[in-house]
């Protein structure tokens, strides 16, 4: 692995820093950020208290794993105290807020999450790590389809572009034909949105514009808020749509943007492991897990954001780690960016199933439309999965041509049959944020 020259690197004395001098510094920054929320969060304090734990008892590396981790119902059980709307989770008097946000509310309550101006000045250098290693430099006209709302990432977005350079183009009141007509009006060169969206604007493109989306100029697009962007199908359709290089984020409103796809495209992503910590811990045990290709569940610790520090958070999110990349960063990989949620990953028929395996096999299929419904059910004692699908326009195939082969290939992919469901081209949901396509019945 060949560092390469330094304007290669947002930051290149950090991303190409030694491993161990990389830990070193981790472990320098979690004991920091350790003691600042157990001696000014109530919510930190009584976790630990309650465990017998004292951050002193965090010596060496090793002991990082000793640390009780927080949960997101800590987070909300917090919000019912005071001082409203946070709680006793925070840090800082209620003045020295300068941010609000919080999570989308797709598993629930929304966890608010407050700000101060340096840690808001943190959040946006994540995010010009992430555009930087994309590519992005001051010669991008970057577009922005969203309404910027209570939803963080977007935001961060913005104004991490502003500070790598780039001049941005805030579609949020526009409708989808009108954004695609401003990308073409203004030569826009990037785009940010979900997998989702950036499927569903190409469609538009072609279907109600009677335009080509890869004439458009699009050279990149970062997309985030869903795990399209490390499906190798999924992001061979987006690719192909606009003829441009598509690469993965992964963040969050608790973590931050704290994992990059770099131009190098290595199969996952880099953890930004200057201004974070991810930890993969086994599922059933929480031990620590350090070898590739092992899944595990992300343990995340965000150093030097102080209103509400995020302390070895239990994120949900699954995945394992990968090989080094290419491209000089010292910076970990995790091999396919995320596989899914643990509270998404089921038993389905007593076999373990992940929804991400589903769309794979479905945007492999270039008979298939980009939308799909996946709903497992109960009939009796039996689970039933039901997937729901549409016919791509123009292909000239029926679901008599296309069953036998979709069945074929879910049935390889995940071992399990299905009851396939062909809908009218355009009546599936379309989505503009995070989509909503997998439904288990069975927990309601």
């Amino acid at each position: 692995m060949k560092v390469k020259g330094t304007d290669f690197y947002w930051n290149p004395i950090l991303e190409t820093l030694p491993r161990e001098k990389l830990k070193a510094l981790q472990l320098k920054k979690f004991k920091r950020i350790l003691k600042w929320g157990y001696d000014n969060s109530k919510l930190y304090r009584r976790i630990y208290d309650e465990a017998g734990f004292h951050p002193e008892d965090v010596k060496t590396w090793e002991d990082i794993s000793k640390v009780p981790t927080i949960q997101k119902n800590d987070y909300l059980d917090a919000q019912a105290k005071e001082p409203w709307p946070y709680g006793d989770s925070l840090c800082v008097p209620l003045e020295k807020v300068t941010e609000y946000h919080q999570t989308s509310g797709t598993t629930g309550q929304p966890v608010y999450q407050p700000d101060t101006w340096q840690d808001w000045e943190l959040l946006n250098e994540m995010w010009a790590y992430i555009l930087y290693a994309q590519g992005f430099r001051n010669t991008d006209r970057v577009f922005i389809p969203f309404g910027y709302n209570v939803f963080i990432a977007y935001w961060q977005g913005h104004y991490a572009c502003e500070k790598v350079g780039c001049e941005v183009v805030p579609g949020g009141i526009l409708n989808t034909e009108e954004r695609l007509l401003k990308i073409k009006e203004l030569k826009a060169t990037a785009l940010m949105a979900t997998p989702t969206y950036v499927l569903t604007m190409a469609d538009a493109c072609r279907t109600k514009l009677k335009m080509d989306p890869r004439d458009l100029g699009i050279k990149k697009i970062l997309c985030a808020g869903e795990p399209g962007a490390n499906v190798p199908t999924t992001k061979a359709r987006m690719e192909e749509a606009w003829n441009a290089k598509v690469y993965d984020h992964v963040g969050g409103t608790e973590c931050g943007g704290w994992s990059y796809e770099c131009i190098y495209q290595p199969g996952g992503v880099h953890v930004n492991e200057a201004l974070c910590l991810v930890e993969l811990v086994d599922i059933e045990t929480g031990e620590p897990i350090e070898e590739p290709n092992k899944p595990g569940k992300l343990i995340m610790t965000l150093f030097d954001r102080l209103a509400q520090p995020t302390i070895r958070f239990d994120s949900k999110d699954v995945s394992m780690w990968g090989e080094e990349c290419e491209c000089g960063r010292t910076f970990r990989v995790l091999k396919g960016g995320l596989h899914g949620r643990v509270d998404h990953i089921t038993k389905v028929k007593g076999v373990l199933f992940s929804p991400v395996s589903v769309e794979e096999v479905v945007r492999g299929m270039p008979e298939l439309g980009d939308e799909y419904e996946l709903i497992v059910s109960k009939k009796g004692d039996a689970d039933l999965l039901t997937l729901k699908v549409e016919l791509a326009p123009g292909t000239g195939a029926t679901p008599e041509t296309v069953q036998p082969e979709l069945a074929r290939q879910l049935r390889l992919k995940t071992n399990l049959a299905y009851i396939i469901e062909f809908h009218e081209y355009g009546s599936l949901p379309r989505y503009e944020v995070k989509a909503k396509r997998f439904k288990d019945l069975r927990k309601k």
